[in-house]
Formats: structure tokens, sequence, C-alpha cells
């Protein structure tokens, strides 16, 4: 899963991480804008995303509410095969490495959680939830989109992705699918900026 500039959209959430990262920057000190923001983080007197930080919230609790709604379905596993860069970079690794692991429930919800080498080669981390939606009335094909926080970008490219200055970020990931039996592939769709192709299989179907 290639993650380069621009392909993770992300709502202000640096109040937040620095409310609970505050033991790290002891220095609180109140601001017209953000009342808690340390006095030397860098998100200092920034003005607050709020629809940004409303429409994740409720993104959220909606995918936490369905969790305890549902049975669950399968177990899913998949890795990368290739990725494609639209503007390649001499500093990209096209090679992620992907271990994703998730679990589908009865009502098409998905939780999941992804270690795979950044664009730059960094290792890195997506927890996501999402859903998918099936298409040309088959359950051959299907969309999915997922929402999570991604770490692991780290300095120098620490600013490849928005929001990520204490090293966490929000990410949105929308990918089309097509699967057999307990076989599947996905091709995920990373903003303007580049494509995953992944394939993988399901195991631990409610009916086993």
């Amino acid at each position: 899963m290639a993650t380069p500039k621009n392909v993770f959209f992300s709502s202000s959430l640096c109040e937040i991480q620095c409310m609970l990262k505050s033991a790290a920057c002891p220095n609180i000190r109140k601001l017209p804008m953000n009342p808690l923001v340390p006095k030397n983080c860098s998100h200092a007197g920034r003005p607050i995303n709020l629809p940004g930080l409303i429409l994740l919230t409720v993104c959220l609790l909606i995918a936490t509410g369905n969790a305890f709604a549902t049975e669950i379905k399968e177990w899913r596993f998949q890795t990368s095969l290739y990725t494609k860069h639209w503007d390649p970079d001499p500093e990209h690794v096209n090679n992620q490495k992907l271990l994703d692991i998730e679990v589908e429930t009865t009502k098409n919800w998905t939780y999941g959680l992804a270690w795979f080498q950044n664009s730059f080669g960094q290792s890195s981390q997506y927890l996501y939830a999402g859903y998918s939606w099936n298409l040309f009335r088959t359950d051959w094909f299907y969309f999915k989109l997922t929402g999570g926080l991604l770490h692991g970008y780290k300095d120098p490219y620490e600013d490849k992705i928005p929001l990520n200055g204490l090293g966490i970020a929000p990410a949105i990931v929308p990918s089309f699918g097509v699967r057999y039996k307990r076989v599947f592939s996905e091709v995920q769709i990373l903003g303007n900026a580049a494509i995953t192709v992944t394939a993988g299989f399901s195991f631990g179907h409610k009916s086993d």
C-alpha cells in the first residue's frame, strides 16, 4: 500500500494529539485559538478544522456502533503485488510489503490493521474501519471505503502527509475489488498519486 504526498486526506486532530501527548510537551499555556496547545508545539495558534473533526468523530461512532451490532462473517488477509506512482520520484519505493488482516461483518462493515512500507521505505501502520458495497448486482465485484489512522511517516518525510506533526494522521483509502470463493484482489486508490494492487484470501467463515 503506497502512501505518497496528498494521498491521505486529513481532518484537524492536532489539538487532540497535543493534549494526549502533553506529558511530552509540558510547557502548557493558554492561547487565544487553542488554549491547551503546548507552547513549543508546531500546531500552536492554528484554528480547529471543526467540520473535519466532526466528520471523523461521526464516522468513528458509526463504525463502533456497528461493530457491536453485527456478527463476524469472515477474516481476510492480503498482501501487495504492484504499486504505480503517477508522478514517480527517485525516492519512491514500489514494493510495499503489505501485511493486512481484517474482519468483515455480516452487514459489510470491515475493521483491519495493515503493516507496510510507505512510499519512502519506512515501516508504517494503518488502523482502519470501513464499509463495502457489492457492484453490478453480484458478489464478485465490490467497492470498499476505509478510514482510520496512519502512523509511520518520520523524518525527513513527516510532511509528506497532512497533519502528521506528531506522527499520526487520519487517512482515507477507497478500493475496488473482485472475489471468487475465498480468493480476492483489490485495486487501492491512493488519491491522485498512486494505486496499489493486492491479492489475498478469506478464512474463518461464519459457516466454517
